[in-house]
């Protein structure tokens, strides 16, 4: 975009050395009507130079609006995963399963504490002087239901598979599963994503094709806001930390 608009600023440029070349040397009957048609052109060419870059601005504007909000939604998507593989030992790939395991599900709250018991075999082994080991004894204290820990006062976890757009029907994708690490072990891992061309199905596809190729630090890389992966154990999110925390 940047490039287009040295493009045109080139070409007004050119079309100013134009009039002041006719103002010279064209004679004066023919000039007023072609330096007219030229200065029409002059400002044309302003005009686009100007939308092009004020475009872009509004553009990224409004990315960074929609952004902001479909992250938070794949944050409250991510928690809820967290939370259910924290009590059931897995995820799910079922928005409705997650809603349900959020409505009914519970967090069994414990208590550590350090003890210490009869070593019978150490006592044996030094002929029957008492030796003792230490431990670890795990209390169930009572439960906490999810939907308080993550969504106190709020219903927003029934929408969270919606992308916030004023466009209906696109939702998160998510998916579940489990991948096998170097030593053979099934590991549980999830992903939920939606893709940049869903997000600013509206924009300059220009703009947003250039955004769906963005590789940077500052940007959200890739074609899509993701969070979780189904390659790899890990359940960040792709995006900067100036849209918030993504761990």
């Amino acid at each position: 975009m940047i490039k287009l608009a040295l493009i045109i600023l080139g070409a007004i440029l050119l079309t100013i050395l134009i009039v002041w070349l006719i103002d010279k040397f064209i004679p004066t009957k023919v000039k007023p009507i072609i330096t007219l048609a030229l200065w029409a052109l002059i400002a044309y060419l302003g005009f686009l130079t100007f939308d092009s870059v004020y475009g872009e601005i509004k553009f990224n504007k409004l990315k960074e609006k929609r952004y902001k909000a479909a992250i938070e939604r794949l944050v409250d998507i991510r928690d809820a995963q967290l939370a259910h593989r924290t009590v059931t030992g897995k995820f799910t790939k079922s928005y409705d399963s997650l809603i349900k395991f959020i409505e009914n599900g519970k967090f069994t709250l414990v208590e550590r504490r350090d003890s210490s018991v009869l070593d019978v075999e150490r006592t044996a082994a030094f002929g029957g002087v008492e030796m003792f080991k230490e431990i670890v004894i795990i209390d169930t204290i009572g439960f906490e239901p999810v939907k308080d820990r993550l969504f106190k006062n709020t219903n927003r976890y029934k929408d969270m598979m919606k992308v916030p757009l004023d466009k209906k029907g696109i939702e998160f994708t998510m998916n579940a599963g489990e991948i096998q690490d170097e030593k053979g072990n099934k590991i549980p891992v999830f992903e939920a994503f939606v893709k940049k061309t869903d997000i600013l199905y509206d924009q300059d596809p220009n703009l947003v094709l250039k955004e769906s190729q963005v590789q940077s630090v500052e940007g959200v890389n890739g074609d899509a806001l993701r969070v979780g992966s189904m390659e790899e154990v890990k359940t960040l999110g792709n995006w900067p930390k100036t849209y918030g925390s993504n761990e």
